[in-house]
């Protein structure tokens, strides 16, 4: 960008259609509020269908994209935003499509040398009707974040998830079916190209009743976040260059955050996956980590702002 940065026109990309859309307002709120006063004018925008038009007539320097789930973080809108030549945050059209795909990203990680979940793609209605792994597992959509529509069969289950056979089921023909992995519950956030990413910290997360679900992410008291996390050494240092190696094999730019259980009787970290459109809200993880290492929400708003550019 060649316009200062005071005299930008920031349009705050927000809501979208997915299930993940209060998540997404929330996470577009706060940045909007963290830009006023930096630039010269932020635009909220409530991401629909008409997207393309509403950025036409608004004619932004940037889209801030905080759109979050199916459609704002899948390739689509960057696609819409890489038409429009609009210069926009996070990353682009095919680490997007990449990283939402959660079957396709296990195989590109696994091809870089990163240990993830065993398990697989099945087809809801047979998941709903008999255990296709042994128990303990965990149910998945194959293309949604939050862990929106995340189940956890225990060991010992007598019945499967017969929730993914129902006719309302809105996320998918096939459910991603992986082993639970027992231990803690890690992230990592990383910051900057595919070429030089640099991995903040690592925080280790306890939900405070059940598993790391929609409500220990959002809710507040949800969950207790410890960073650093409390780790031997080497097993710290993997997760942090473990989540750079991922940012950097999947394509991603901008901000992304990687999420891990580590096994601590058998001393096994196992990445579960990438989020290329981490949230923003007051309980999200990636700004928590940003401050731990001295930089504030608005000076984290405004490296993803100075950092966008088109094509990604």
């Amino acid at each position: 960008m060649t316009r200062p940065f005071a005299d930008l026109h920031v349009a705050v990309l927000m809501g979208g259609l997915s299930a993940e859309r209060e998540v997404s307002l929330s996470s577009g709120e706060q940045c909007a509020r963290a830009l006023e006063g930096q630039v010269a004018k932020v635009s909220r925008v409530d991401a629909g269908r008409d997207l393309a038009a509403v950025l036409t007539a608004l004619k932004p320097d940037v889209a801030l994209n905080c759109l979050h789930g199916a459609w704002g973080e899948d390739g689509c809108v960057q696609g819409v935003l890489e038409t429009l030549t609009i210069p926009y945050t996070h990353s682009g059209v095919l680490a997007s499509a990449l990283a939402m795909d959660k079957a396709k990203s296990k195989a590109v990680l696994e091809a870089a040398g990163i240990k993830v979940p065993g398990g697989g793609l099945y087809d809801r209605h047979e998941v709903a009707s008999r255990h296709v792994i042994e128990p303990p597992y965990v149910v998945k959509p194959n293309a949604e974040g939050s862990s929106v529509g995340v189940f956890l069969v225990r060991e010992g289950a007598n019945r499967p998830v017969a929730e993914v056979g129902e006719p309302g089921w809105a996320y998918g023909e096939q459910v991603m079916v992986e082993p639970f992995i027992a231990g803690k519950e890690l992230c990592v956030a990383v910051m900057g190209e595919a070429t030089g990413p640099r991995a903040l910290t690592v925080t280790d997360i306890t939900p405070v009743k059940g598993f790391y679900d929609y409500e220990a992410k959002y809710a507040p008291g949800g969950s207790i976040h410890k960073l650093p996390a409390d780790l031997p050494p080497h097993v710290f240092e993997a997760a942090l260059r473990q989540a750079e190696l991922a940012h950097a094999a999947m394509g991603c730019r901008g901000v992304s955050r990687t999420d891990f259980r580590y096994d601590d009787l058998n001393d096994v970290l196992v990445l579960l996956e990438v989020n290329t459109q981490p949230g923003m809200t007051p309980t999200s993880l990636v700004p928590e980590q940003a401050a731990h290492g001295g930089m504030g929400y608005k000076d984290l708003v405004r490296w993803m702002v100075e950092d966008a550019s088109c094509p990604r």
